[in-house]
């Protein structure tokens, strides 16, 4: 059991597949982990399942739910767009010490610590963000129809586009392309009806293959790579990030641009869970 006394730190990290909540307190950490919690596509449900996970986590530590009420606690969530989203979700909280944010925060603050530096997370999706004396500024994550460059979503839909320019005779057909289309079994009708359906997971299914096809130099991938690294190098220096500071390149598909990108890159030192205790603290010490 935790002494009630003791300093009490409190993330989360919520998103479509999962939650994860943490509490550190008296030199120890309790950790739990529920089902999804994106607030814009089903709110009721994520309050549930962060409560839930709160819940949980307090009774690993042998804490009364007024006990925890009085921790610091920083909840990071897919889904939250606006000031008034995170107002929304804070007042539905059981805690009187909170700060509500998008996922990004407790991302870069998790990849980097306390440390100044900068975070390209390329999964499906992407975002970029930069640290300095403890502020964070990001730009993506406006998601797959009106951003997400570099993502494993954005590489093979753009891939897909080529494809469909090498059979009108407008680009090469190159062996990735003429791969992409097997897998449709040569039929151009069949990639069309693809496309009408295809959500950004789809589309990034064949990502890796597409890396390594950049990899063995086939032209089409290889410039793909290229343009996504260039959107990861402008968005670098859109933020402010200079070389010889730490780079972290995280998610699925990050590691993969460091050969286009040219740029010397460090592991994360934890997960967006680590960094909502990050913030918390942060928020403790900003209440002093």
């Amino acid at each position: 059991m935790v002494e009630s006394r003791s300093p009490l730190l409190i993330g989360v990290d919520g998103g479509g597949t999962s939650c994860r909540a943490a509490l550190q307190a008296g030199g120890r950490r309790f950790e739990a982990q529920h089902g999804p919690a994106n607030v814009s596509t089903d709110f009721e449900g994520a309050i549930a399942t962060i409560r839930s996970a709160l819940e949980a986590v307090a009774a690993q530590a042998g804490l009364s739910a007024e006990a925890l009420s009085q921790g610091y606690a920083h909840i990071g969530l897919a889904g939250v767009q606006s000031p008034a989203m995170a107002d929304k979700v804070a007042a539905c909280l059981p805690l009187a010490n909170v700060a509500v944010t998008e996922d990004r925060p407790t991302s870069i603050a998790g990849a980097l610590g306390d440390a100044d530096g900068a975070v390209a997370a390329i999964g499906t999706g992407s975002f970029i963000g930069c640290q300095k004396a403890g502020k964070i500024t990001g730009l993506g994550g406006w998601g797959f129809h009106l951003g997400d460059q570099a993502s494993g979503a954005w590489l093979m839909h753009r891939a897909y586009e080529e494809l469909m320019l090498a059979l009108d005779g407008l680009a090469e057909m190159t062996p990735f392309a003429t791969m992409l289309l097997d897998t449709h079994g040569g039929d151009a009708g069949d990639v069309v009806r693809f496309s009408l359906q295809a959500r950004p997971a789809d589309y990034a299914l064949n990502a890796r293959k597409l890396v390594k096809a950049a990899e063995a130099e086939d032209p089409l991938a290889a410039r793909l790579m290229t343009e996504g690294a260039s959107y990861i190098r402008r968005g670098l220096d859109r933020l402010g990030w200079q070389p010889g500071e730490p780079l972290c390149l995280t998610g699925g598909l990050g590691p993969s641009y460091a050969r286009w990108l040219g740029l010397s890159h460090v592991p994360p030192r934890g997960t967006a869970l680590d960094g909502a205790l990050t913030l918390a603290a942060r928020l403790q010490e900003g209440a002093r």
